[in-house]
């Protein structure tokens, strides 16, 4: 059982032209402003940048990096995710954003900052990290 060799003639070339083409679409979106949503857990950070209406434009986690494990929610982690959303969204042509950030893990201003560092102004910063009020019915006593 050896590996299945595939033949290729003179004319075809698979990959290259699929990620020409994905560069292309991407730059071809003008944007001036957006919302960057930060969201920071224990164990990942993921940034998500979407236009001011709300739809997705681009995303990028520390996973979907190569981070693996511990590492995935490490500041230096987020920091490499702010960097290269903040790469995508200078292609774009963004000039400026909103942040919203929600979460309680380490990379909330590192992956912030990474963003930053590629140039872009930031209008506001909202933290929206849900904050639990009352909790759930607590058990009831053991009878003995």
């Amino acid at each position: 059982m050896g590996k299945k060799r595939i033949v290729k003639t003179e004319g075809e070339s698979a990959n290259s032209d699929v990620k020409t083409n994905i560069t292309e679409v991407s730059a071809k979106k003008r944007i001036e402003a957006g919302i960057l949503y930060v969201r920071s857990t224990y164990n990942n950070t993921e940034l998500v940048l979407t236009d001011k209406k709300g739809d997705v434009i681009a995303v990028e986690s520390s996973g979907k990096l190569g981070f693996k494990g511990a590492k995935k929610g490490t500041p230096f982690a987020a920091a490499k995710v702010g960097e290269t959303l903040g790469a995508k969204a200078q292609a774009m042509g963004v000039k400026e954003i909103s942040v919203i950030v929600k979460g309680v893990g380490s990379g909330r201003e590192s992956g912030i900052r990474g963003f930053i560092s590629k140039g872009i102004n930031i209008t506001s910063i909202r933290d929206a990290t849900p904050v639990p009020h009352n909790g759930p019915k607590p058990k009831k006593p053991r009878r003995v």
